[in-house]
């Protein structure tokens, strides 16, 4: 459709005349009659944050993301640009996105006095109407609202007058949504100037006061009160903020794959990797594991980005192996799994330990989460024969990084009694070494967790299975 370019035309075009608040409301109850959510890309709060988020976004309130690192606060953010139209009618040339049929800004007011009906008229995007603001300690008034603008003055202006001010980032997002992330971080004096953006819905620059009727939606996110030291939320500004949304980490280990699958970066191109469902349960067992954890920091919390940086490190390790033995498929196996701890220790903060602790603490992490889930698919099994073998034949099974799974299979001496019923057990079918290597693993490292089997370090990323 033709977009009118003056005033007369866009009355004609008979658009909604309606606040931003109104705008993403009307859009969400579309979106809710049609049984879609009000954003997309988040897993696991379904029946928890969205619920709320809703509730606020039906009030028209502004609201606050209340959640630990990696909890998905800024992903909802962006996910809320969604809900508003597509294009928007501004006052052709203004700073603050003015709308035409009801001027905000003095230039703007004075312009349509002039031009009346031919007011020149454009459409924005809704990228146009969206931003967001990381919230630093050197952010200034004037980044989020504006100063006086010296040239402007120079050429013959008062200060006391509007047009000499060079707005900042909330006013020239009128009419659309600010996120401001990690507001805590802000420095008190300058959350101070969003008070009245919230309420009053004027601004003050460099001592004079400009009634400045501002269209947003304001949404901040934070960390709980007592996970910071760097700052806090002011009382009077926390009171403005119409809701408060509590968001959470995943509550289940589906919840949890689900989100490493849709976020870790793609393999190489030209490879092909299998990983065995098995191998994603550790992954988020382990991570469920390091958020009881007395020994881990839970007021930082345990990230998913965690999740899917050991995920994408174990995937890493499988690619690796098939590149340099050319291998058909990259499958990862336990001794890619011991390879997560080392990279684990940077994203984690750990309460009070002696030094070199740390890879203890998330080794024993997972080794319970390996074991969690060898029983929870494997404890019906009956290995008496597997563990005889090792006994009666002094059977010892090396494997290490670069083994490939047929070499890995070898010690058996091709015949392993119960491989295809364990592979069935765990979801896996087929008689690609690879994967037949990496269920074997699995089945000798839960047996040693349970002490039916030993094992022992023999070299860096090597490890021999034998008998107790």
């Amino acid at each position: 459709m033709e977009r009118p370019t003056t005033l007369a035309g866009l009355r004609e075009l008979g658009l909604p005349d309606r606040s931003v608040k109104a705008e993403l409301r009307d859009n969400l109850v579309a979106r809710l009659r049609d049984g879609r959510p009000p954003t997309t890309g988040v897993v696991g709060y379904d029946d928890t944050v969205l619920p709320e988020l809703e509730r606020a976004l039906l009030a028209g309130q502004d609201l606050i993301l209340l959640g630990e690192r990696g909890q998905a606060k800024t992903r909802i953010i962006r996910g809320l640009m969604a809900l508003l139209d597509e294009e928007a009618p501004a006052v052709d040339g203004c700073e603050i996105n003015c709308d035409p049929r009801h001027p905000t800004c003095v230039a703007c007011r004075r312009r349509a006095a002039e031009l009346g009906d031919e007011l020149p008229v454009v459409f924005i995007d809704r990228e146009r109407r969206f931003a967001e603001k990381l919230a630093t300690p050197d952010i200034s008034v004037a980044d989020l609202i504006g100063d006086v603008d010296p040239i402007k003055v120079a050429e013959g202006r008062t200060l006391g007058d509007e047009e000499t001010i060079h707005w900042g980032l909330v006013p020239r997002h009128n009419r659309g949504i600010v996120g401001i992330n990690e507001l805590p971080d802000l420095p008190e004096r300058i959350q101070v100037a969003l008070l009245n953006v919230l309420e009053e819905r004027d601004v003050q620059v460099r001592g004079y006061a400009l009634r400045l009727p501002l269209d947003v939606l304001l949404v901040a996110t934070a960390n709980p009160d007592d996970y910071t030291n760097r700052g806090r939320i002011i009382s009077p500004l926390k009171d403005r903020f119409g809701a408060q949304v509590r968001t959470h980490y995943p509550r289940t280990v589906d919840e949890e794959i689900a989100i490493v699958h849709a976020e870790a970066s793609e393999p190489p191109a030209g490879i092909e990797v299998h990983v065995p469902r098995a191998y994603d349960e550790v992954l988020a067992e382990l991570v469920a594991e390091l958020r009881a954890s007395p020994e881990v920091n839970q007021r930082s919390g345990v990230s998913v980005r965690f999740t899917i940086g050991a995920h994408e490190t174990l995937v890493a390790g499988a690619v690796r192996r098939a590149v340099r033995r050319n291998t058909d498929l990259a499958v990862p196996r336990v001794v890619d799994l011991r390879a997560v701890v080392p990279t684990a220790l940077g994203r984690i903060e750990f309460e009070m330990l002696e030094e070199g602790r740390e890879a203890e603490v998330v080794d024993r992490a997972l080794g319970h989460a390996l074991l969690r889930v060898w029983r929870r698919h494997l404890a019906g099994e009956d290995f008496s024969a597997l563990v005889d073998r090792f006994d009666a034949e002094q059977l010892a099974v090396d494997t290490d990084e670069l083994m490939t799974g047929a070499e890995v299979l070898e010690a058996f001496g091709g015949r392993i009694d119960g491989l295809a019923r364990w592979m069935d057990h765990l979801g896996e079918h087929g008689e690609d070494p690879e994967i037949a290597a990496s269920i074997v693993e699995l089945v000798l490292e839960g047996l040693h967790l349970g002490r039916r089997l030993n094992r022992d370090d023999v070299g860096l990323g090597a490890a021999r299975y034998g008998h107790v």
